[in-house]
């Protein structure tokens, strides 16, 4: 079966909503969703969204702040873009509905987190992405030119080379004409013809066997379109979050947010005793990057599980207040954090690299835009700054439906792409094999190319999933495409591109931090 849209988007999280709700109005909008609209890397953002808001804070200081962070690898145009816009994507967000916190005195109530000179997080209690993700998803369904194909899963998106008709010198002579997507309820793979396409897939955590991520970030959008053979960079940096709940019956794991140190928690040794003034003079206050690297050394050289978040010392009444969602959860698992520390450890959280885009969120193959986390628009560099994601999101949605609609009249739909060809033989939904290699990819990442690296680990995580990469290939070829195998193969590309980057940087550098080359301070 075929369809046809003007506007392609694979994904519903911040990302792909907003952009759906900019473009609608120009034209038919197919949304792909590989479970429902709500269960998105978006809808677990707890902490909230940046932009300068009142002063004493400046848009020279969000820059600031973004660049420090990023370790001298952000592309200071996308940083000017994003910091610059954000106000305006703020205002948008507010007019679809979406509620941020505020003071008695009705302005709004701006958390500082880790790497901020300034208060200027706009936040939703502790569940800021859920909110954002109800007030789009309102907007989204309520809108007559967009469909909405739920439980539909992107198996590949389709191109053919075009020489000659590069439009920018850094983009390739590849041309995108929309995607085949697996209809899950019935295992129909459908033939998606589109004028353009975003991708707006998400992160990749559940490479990792310990993520904040849900389940179904599996990089599909970065191996997509790496198999098409599109420009992919800066994969090496993932960034770990420092803080999720130690729970080893749990996956994911739950995230505690990094507001919860900006409020003034105190990340303590089993024995009571402060640690972060030892590795960095901000404290608990310092990049997410030098946390996670603390932590993790004080859980290596103590040989403990876990290290302690104490809020104990704040007022009751705003603990609760402020992280109503955080205090139920531990108190779930008999942990009152009024009143107890809670153990934390860190967890695969966030990748700053991505599919290359310039500033108006084209990558390099031709009528494909990538906004969100799947995206390397250059703004995060070698280290994100905390809560500079999801406003990244909004800032690039709007540019790539600026661009998507100003250049809509002048493409035709490409009406002599073949329907999907399954030959497949082999039921994979009944094959443990598919278990046991995605358990032993998210193995060899988490031991192997985790929040310290080395040469000798690296070697030997590209060896093994080389191993897993044959097999699943074979596998893939003689199996009927199902979601389990497509999401192993993703995964697997993904890896890859993490281990290839990070072996080909020889330094040190933001989240990458090899020991065998310490020419930069480990915290």
């Amino acid at each position: 079966m075929k369809k046809e849209f003007d506007f392609l988007i694979i994904g519903s999280g911040i990302a792909g909503l907003s952009y759906a709700l900019k473009v609608a109005a120009y034209g038919k909008v197919g949304l792909v969703s590989k479970t429902v609209l709500d269960e998105t890397n978006t809808a677990y953002a707890q902490g909230g969204i940046s932009s300068v808001t009142y002063e004493p804070d400046s848009f020279k200081k969000h820059v600031h702040d973004t660049l420090i962070a990023g370790d001298g690898l952000c592309n200071v145009h996308a940083v000017d873009k994003v910091v610059s816009n954000a106000p305006e994507q703020i205002n948008q967000l507010l007019s679809w509905g979406i509620n941020f916190d505020k003071n008695k005195d009705g302005k709004f109530d701006l958390h500082r987190e880790g790497g901020h000179s300034e208060h200027r997080i706009l936040h939703h209690k502790d569940n800021t992405g859920a909110e954002i993700q109800r007030a789009l998803i309102k907007e989204v369904r309520g809108h007559s030119n967009i469909t909405l194909m739920e439980h539909h899963f992107a198996v590949e998106i389709i191109t053919q080379h075009h020489l000659g008709r590069v439009t920018e010198p850094w983009m390739q002579d590849i041309e995108c004409y929309g995607a085949y997507v697996l209809n899950k309820k019935t295992g129909e793979i459908l033939t998606i013809l589109a004028k353009t396409t975003l991708m707006a897939t998400g992160g990749i955590g559940s490479v990792y066997q310990t993520t904040t991520n849900p389940l179904i970030a599996t990089g599909d959008g970065i191996a997509m379109v790496f198999r098409a053979k599109g420009i992919i960079e800066n994969m090496e940096f993932v960034q770990f979050h420092p803080t999720s709940l130690y729970n080893l019956s749990e996956r994911p794991s739950f995230l505690i947010t990094e507001a919860m140190r900006g409020f003034g928690g105190i990340l303590k040794r089993n024995n009571g005793e402060e640690f972060m003034h030892e590795y960095d003079e901000r404290g608990c206050l310092a990049p997410r990057d030098i946390v996670a690297r603390a932590i993790d050394n004080e859980l290596k050289n103590r040989g403990d599980e876990f290290v302690y978040l104490d809020v104990t010392h704040k007022p009751a009444e705003e603990i609760r207040q402020h992280f109503p969602n955080i205090y139920k959860k531990c108190l779930s698992f008999g942990i009152d954090i009024t009143k107890q520390m809670i153990p934390v450890v860190p967890a695969a959280h966030y990748l700053c690299g991505g599919i290359k885009v310039d500033l108006k969120a084209r990558s390099s193959i031709q009528q494909l835009y990538a906004v969100g986390e799947c995206s390397s628009t250059g703004l995060h560099g070698a280290n994100r700054l905390a809560s500079n994601s999801l406003i990244e999101a909004v800032v690039f949605a709007d540019a790539a439906a600026q661009d998507a609609i100003s250049v809509i009249k002048n493409i035709e739909l490409n009406h002599k792409i073949p329907d999907w060809n399954d030959d497949g033989t082999v039921n994979p939904e009944e094959m443990i094999l598919i278990t046991q290699s995605n358990k032993e990819v998210e193995q060899i990442m988490s031991k192997y190319v985790g929040i310290v690296r080395s040469n000798i680990r690296l070697t030997r995580a590209y060896d093994r999933l080389e191993v897993l990469h044959r097999e699943t290939e074979t596998l893939y070829q003689n199996s009927k495409v199902s979601q389990k195998i497509c999401e192993l193969r993703n995964k697997i590309n993904v890896g890859y591109l993490i281990i290839k980057m990070a072996r080909k940087r020889k330094e040190s550098r933001g989240l990458h931090y090899n020991v065998d080359f310490p020419d930069k301070l480990m915290y």
